[in-house]
């Protein structure tokens, strides 16, 4: 910044940034190592190795087989791939479809078009007011056709934990493939697939410190898959294209950069959270906090305002070089209020109101000082001056 401060990006549940060991791990591959991963000759064997062995290291953090780890270009391809695959697959067998209200787009906008265009039927769970499914309307919406449940381990927008081994019990006790959408939580979770019960799972890069633009599925075997993408046969033929070497090492090494500290760095981002969190809501009474208090992710936190524009207060933020959203930064602009806090039963007066700010390794007990010191202030203003600036 202009003023000599650092910039404080409090933004995590967007994008994060590329760690450095990431970027050391990519290196090679933008050099020397740039060989076709398909190719037989040295260079092209060298990638394939590289292919390989991130493989083997993404496996080994989910507990499962190294050939059940699909990469792709982004979570929301994942999320595609694991809801239109699976349901192209199976649709002999059934077309209905389980997930929540709740949802990344990825999955519900998948879920419109297979029932617009392809016949398939999607019931939608409510959530309760924490934003949590619960099993036991998983198991109420089970029927003899349903080919598929899907629900997010961890909302973008209120860092709600769903109860996916519940779940996953419910789904492998009716022999019913179990999708979860892991963008959100692969930095502070588990990921062992036997222990949460499911059959596939998706992940997002960028999402825990490896570049935009490469992601995972996992899909256990036995699992039947059509292939969205056809081609040259990559991914033993369930994602062809050419494989994003760099990328894949990126995020592999990103993965287990976090699954050896999301233990210790899970702890201290709950304290900073925490911090920001009491003293913002002491400061500004009529915040309210959205999503449960003790079943969210870490350095996750989001609240509402009444009365005021989320828009106004990002700005007045940024101009003192603080980075938050208001939610899911995939529908930022919309102005139709997030389908998340509505299906919380937020108050529309409310939803216009909403705040995220969610918390990475960089951030430290000082970026959480400038922020208390900036955010009631700035809220002050706005409401003097009307509160829709």
């Amino acid at each position: 910044m202009k003023d000599g401060r650092k910039m404080i990006y409090l933004d995590h549940s967007a994008t994060t940034p590329v760690h450095p060991r990431v970027r050391e791990a990519m290196a090679p591959y933008f050099g020397d190592s740039y060989g076709n991963p398909s190719s037989l000759h040295r260079l092209g064997q060298r990638a394939h190795r590289a292919v390989e062995d991130s493989r083997k290291q993404v496996a080994e953090i989910l507990g499962c087989h190294a050939g059940e780890i699909v990469f792709t270009s982004c979570g929301s391809e994942s999320d595609n791939l694991a809801i239109r695959g699976v349901a192209f697959a199976n649709k002999s067998r059934g077309r209905h479809i389980i997930t929540s209200s709740v949802e990344h787009h990825a999955v519900l906008y998948t879920g419109e078009q297979l029932e617009q265009h392809f016949g398939f039927e999607v019931t939608y769970l409510a959530v309760d007011r924490d934003g949590r499914v619960n099993p036991d309307d998983v198991a109420g919406a089970i029927r003899p056709d349903t080919i598929l449940i899907s629900v997010m381990y961890a909302n973008n927008e209120v860092g709600t934990i769903q109860p996916l081994r519940e779940i996953g019990t419910i789904a492998r006790a009716h022999d019913i493939p179990f999708h979860t959408d892991a963008v959100q939580a692969a930095a502070y979770l588990d990921l062992n697939v036997d222990e949460l019960q499911v059959d596939l799972l998706s992940l997002s890069g960028h999402k825990f410190y490896a570049p935009k633009g490469v992601g995972i599925l996992y899909v256990r075997r036995g699992t039947r898959l059509l292939p969205m993408l056809t081609g040259g046969g990559q991914e033993q033929n369930r994602r062809a294209g050419t494989h994003n070497v760099p990328y894949i090492a990126g995020i592999a090494k990103a993965l287990q950069i976090v699954a050896e500290e999301k233990e210790a760095e899970g702890r201290r981002l709950s304290l900073l959270r925490d911090q920001l969190a009491g003293r913002l809501f002491a400061a500004i009474p009529e915040a309210r906090l959205t999503g449960p208090q003790d079943a969210r992710l870490p350095g996750h936190l989001s609240f509402t305002l009444e009365g005021l524009e989320a828009e106004g207060i990002l700005m007045g933020l940024d101009l003192a070089g603080i980075c938050a959203s208001s939610g899911s930064a995939c529908t930022s602009g919309a102005s139709e209020p997030s389908h998340v806090l509505r299906a919380m039963d937020v108050p529309l007066s409310r939803c216009y109101g909403a705040l995220r700010f969610t918390l990475g390794y960089q951030n430290t007990m000082q970026d959480v000082e400038r922020v208390i010191a900036t955010l009631p202030p700035l809220i002050r203003r706005l409401k003097e001056a009307g509160g829709h600036q």
